[in-house]
């Protein structure tokens, strides 16, 4: 009994004996005369003295039926099936017969037996000892006082589907027999009071293999469920030994000797012949001085703990069903195992500070996590709280995931505790549940202790490890000046932006920023060059700008593979060079020689380009004081200006900021700012070129002419060949009237009569050999227009004679029928059919009177330009011969131009109606 006492014991269960359901106030009563029982499917199975089986339902509702005549010896009910198979005896002697029932189909009120055959192997008659059944219904085995197995293999509720075989043979009795099924093996473990036997069913001939050589009593023996591995359970007095197919388990040294053995839901029962003397709580009666109890042991071998123990006298067996265990006494009585709940069980363990113990029972429980987390709470607390901080740190590990991180962290902030921390810590971020705040937490406990090692160790795991925000642990090394950490970080988890702050505001290591970003891919190459390249610039000027280059043309960072360049030269990556302009603020030769770089490579370059190189070209030339290399900077300036990229404006601008003359004079004649061009002259009083521009670009703008002249005649100096060179001009081109011109010329006071004379003499000569033509032309007209006047007055009041003989289209003499028109001209009227465009007008008077029709309309349409007379009357100077020019054209007269009728015959401008008479004279031939 020593092994046994040194196992904990518990009350786990609730025991209470079983009332009649009809009267509470009495115990309830089973069958006499038992001799089997066995439970399952919803039922605990009983078989008597008397041939009788019942059945007790879960209201404790007694069913019976007559199975044999004599008594009933052995009872198998299978838990998968309602099947129940049974032993008994139907005449006196040794004839055990076994008889197969189907609970769910009946025969006359009773279950359905669906099979009876003799249970006696041969013709040797012999006790059965034992019975079991798979739950496949494939294989039956019954056990005999002498030794031997008997096997039915098939369907056993049929008899022509199975057959039967001797298995075993043996001298010694067979006390316990159990299928084990697990996947498509199937063993048979046998046990005699000598032997231990397993045999292989799913293999030929049924190997065996003899496990042990000592075996067990009747009734002592069981088979584990699957959580013990289906174990084989034998109860010798000594030991209870668990088997495999194969080999011996473990065994357990329980002392007594043992008179039933039973494994029901992870517990193992034993009921042992137990004796107590009367003086001592419990078991004895008061009349002797000693007796015999049985005592139920519950055990629990995973956790090592008994669950209960009591006495209880004569127990026939013990049976499990409806969530509870049953013991069936001798007497009559039905006792009732009920199991606390969990939690019931976790408190009593708490109650006595077994925390390893409750964590095993959650655990064989299979609690859930959040239930295993509060007993690793709880069990962390009270080893905290006997100073075993070690200890309960490991506890608090295993809550990880439940419990609030800050409940630990407080207990253990203070300083001397600070390795239990850090250990919390680090456990944390191994199960990636860190925030950012531990994450702080842990590297300022590394930074603290100054343990480098740890630090290294946390910071240079592997990249499946990291289990950390590794942004806020750059943080805190930076802070804590642990940078050479903190750039490996930065580098090793690609947080650029970190490691270049890093490397250039803390390190100012400026080479290795430089070199990190060119290895960059292209978007963040160019992120970080925006952010630091005037710090760049300003300490590595020419690396900087060798990179930019790079980066605004065709980007191949230095750390991509060759896949990556391979991708890169299908497309090209190119960042705007504009965007990078204000990098070289500081750094004018450098950001010139960027830019002449950029419109090298790409001439179509953005425009800022283009500006900022001119801007930059017009600064050396302004400061230039070397006259050779003045001429050359002037050169690269211009041709800067004749290319397409520069934008006018801004260009002018530039030009005029610097005084750059050739410059403002080419964008002012490629802009077409004629004026601008003569004022510039004029400022600079640059006569010559004054009359130069106005000979270039006078035809394209008439009054740079006028201007001159007015310029030259504001001057008091002496201009009076330039003054003779543009009156010449005027008086070509005849820009000016000659009263404008005397009138400009008032003002100059050198300017005498002389300058003009020859300028007026030309013009009084050309006027007037202009009246002398008018005079001729009108005396022209008025001739015409009597002539007209009196043709048309003869062709209203006289009868007109056709006296033409030839046809004036084919010049042929006329035959009827023919076409006369009051023109005078005749036609055959075929030849007029053939030529003529409408049959009311003569071909041959048609093209004249067409040209004078669309002369009228031109005419017609100048009249109404209303505008064009309102811009010369603006412009003009003298807006009195505006206004009689256009009054003679008759701009102010509203005429209404009246379509030709049939006839009409349009002289020297004037219309008039000529009535025609179309005649067609039609002769028969």
């Amino acid at each position: 009994m020593a092994a046994f006492l040194q196992w904990r014991k518990f009350v786990f269960f609730d025991k209470d004996i079983v009332k009649d359901p009809t009267d509470s106030g009495k115990n309830f009563t089973l069958p006499k005369g038992i001799l089997a029982t066995d439970s399952g499917r919803g039922h605990v199975v009983l078989g008597d003295m008397e041939g009788r089986i019942w059945l007790l339902t879960r209201s404790l509702q007694l069913v019976s039926f007559q199975a044999y005549k004599l008594r009933v010896t052995h009872l198998f009910q299978l838990k998968q099936h309602s099947i129940l198979v049974s032993v008994g005896q139907d005449e006196h002697g040794i004839n055990p017969l076994v008889k197969v029932w189907n609970l769910e189909k009946r025969d006359g009120g009773n279950p359905l037996c669906t099979r009876i055959f003799p249970a006696i192997p041969g013709n040797r008659p012999t006790e059965v000892s034992c019975l079991s059944v798979n739950e496949n219904l494939n294989f039956m085995a019954i056990g005999f006082t002498d030794g031997s197995v008997v096997l039915t293999k098939g369907d056993i509720t049929r008899d022509r589907h199975s057959k039967t075989l001797n298995l075993h043979e043996g001298s010694s009795p067979v006390t316990g027999l159990a299928f084990r099924q697990i996947a498509k093996l199937t063993h048979l473990f046998v046990a005699t009071l000598e032997k231990v036997f397993c045999y292989t069913l799913s293999m030929k001939e049924y190997p065996k293999v003899e496990l042990d050589t000592h075996g067990c009593a009747l009734c002592c023996s069981s088979l584990a469920d699957p959580s013990q591995d289906s174990q084989f359970i034998v109860a010798g007095d000594e030991c209870v030994y668990l088997y495999q197919p194969d080999e011996r388990g473990p065994c357990f040294a329980f002392d007594g000797h043992k008179l039933l053995a039973h494994w029901h839901r992870g517990y193992l029962f034993l009921l042992i012949k137990h004796v107590k003397s009367p003086n001592k709580t419990g078991f004895g009666s008061g009349g002797s001085s000693q007796s015999e109890k049985q005592l139920l042991t519950i055990y629990d071998l995973d956790n090592k703990f008994i669950a209960y123990s009591a006495s209880f006298d004569d127990v026939i067996d013990v049976v499990a069903e409806w969530g509870s265990f049953y013991i069936l006494t001798r007497d009559g009585k039905m006792f009732v195992l009920q199991e606390k709940d969990t939690q019931t069980k976790l408190e009593m363990l708490f109650r006595k500070n077994l925390f390893v113990m409750a964590i095993n029972l959650a655990k064989s429980q299979h609690l859930d996590s959040d239930g295993l987390s509060e007993i690793f709470r709880q069990y962390g607390d009270h080893l905290y709280l006997k100073g075993d901080h070690d200890g309960a740190i490991q506890q608090y590990i295993r809550t990880i995931g439940k419990l609030e991180p800050s409940y630990v962290i407080r207990k253990f902030l203070d300083a001397q505790r600070i390795h239990n921390l850090t250990a919390y810590l680090q456990a944390l971020h191994r199960q990636s549940l860190a925030n950012a705040d531990h994450t702080t937490l842990l590297l300022n406990c590394y930074t603290k202790l100054k343990d480098s090692s740890k630090l290294e160790e946390f910071i240079k795991s592997s990249e499946s490890e990291v289990h950390f925000d590794v942004e806020i642990a750059i943080k805190v090394l930076r802070q804590a000046g642990y940078h050479s950490h903190a750039v490996f970080l930065a580098e090793r988890h690609q947080h650029h932006e970190w490691y270049l702050k890093i490397q250039l505001e803390d390190l100012k290591n400026y080479q290795e920023g430089l070199r990190y970003i060119g290895r960059l891919p292209f978007e963040q190459a160019e992120i970080n060059m925006k952010h630091y390249g005037k710090t760049l610039m300003h300490h590595v000027p020419e690396g900087t700008t060798l990179l930019l280059k790079g980066l605004c043309t065709n980007y191949q960072s230095s750390g991509d593979g060759s896949e990556k360049v391979g991708l890169d030269r299908i497309k090209a990556n190119k960042a705007n060079s504009e965007e990078f302009i204000p990098i070289f603020a500081n750094n004018p030769r450098e950001l010139k020689a960027f830019l002449e770089h950029m419109i090298k490579v790409d001439p179509h370059s953005s425009q800022g380009v283009y500006d900022t190189l001119l801007e930059l070209r017009l600064q050396d030339w302004a400061h230039e004081q070397d006259p050779e290399r003045k001429n050359i900077l002037q050169g690269e300036a211009l041709s800067l200006l004749r290319s397409d990229n520069t934008v006018f404006d801004k260009a002018l601008v530039l030009c005029q900021m610097h005084n750059f003359k050739e410059g403002i004079l080419y964008l002012y004649e490629k802009g077409k700012l004629y004026q601008q061009i003569m004022h510039h002259h004029m400022q600079n009083e640059e006569y010559g070129k004054v009359v130069q521009a106005c000979k270039h670009y006078g035809d394209q703008e008439g009054c740079l002419w006028e201007q001159a002249l007015g310029y030259f005649a504001r001057k008091e100096e002496d201009c009076k060949a330039y003054i003779s060179e543009v009156l010449q001009h005027i008086d070509q081109k005849n820009l000016m009237p000659p009263l404008l011109v005397v009138q400009t010329l008032a003002h100059n006071s050198t300017a005498t009569l002389s300058v003009i004379k020859d300028y007026l003499i030309s013009k009084l000569q050309r006027e007037s050999q202009q009246i002398e033509d008018d005079e001729s032309k009108i005396s022209q007209y008025r001739e015409e227009t009597a002539h007209l006047r009196s043709e048309i007055q003869e062709l209203k009041m006289s009868a007109k004679i056709f006296q033409k003989t030839k046809c004036n289209m084919c010049n042929s003499p006329l035959e009827i029928p023919s076409v006369h028109f009051l023109c005078g001209h005749s036609f055959h009227q075929h030849c007029f059919e053939s030529y003529a465009e409408s049959e009311a007008e003569c071909p041959t008077c048609t093209p004249e009177n067409c040209k004078v029709m669309d002369m009228l309309r031109a005419q017609d349409q100048k009249r109404d330009l209303h505008d064009h007379f309102n811009r010369q009357l603006r412009s003009s100077n003298d807006g009195f011969s505006v206004v009689a020019d256009f009054f003679g054209r008759g701009v102010f007269n509203k005429l209404t131009l009246v379509t030709d009728p049939p006839g009409t015959k349009t002289l020297g401008g004037l219309e008039v109606n000529l009535q025609r008479d179309l005649i067609h004279t039609k002769r028969n031939s």
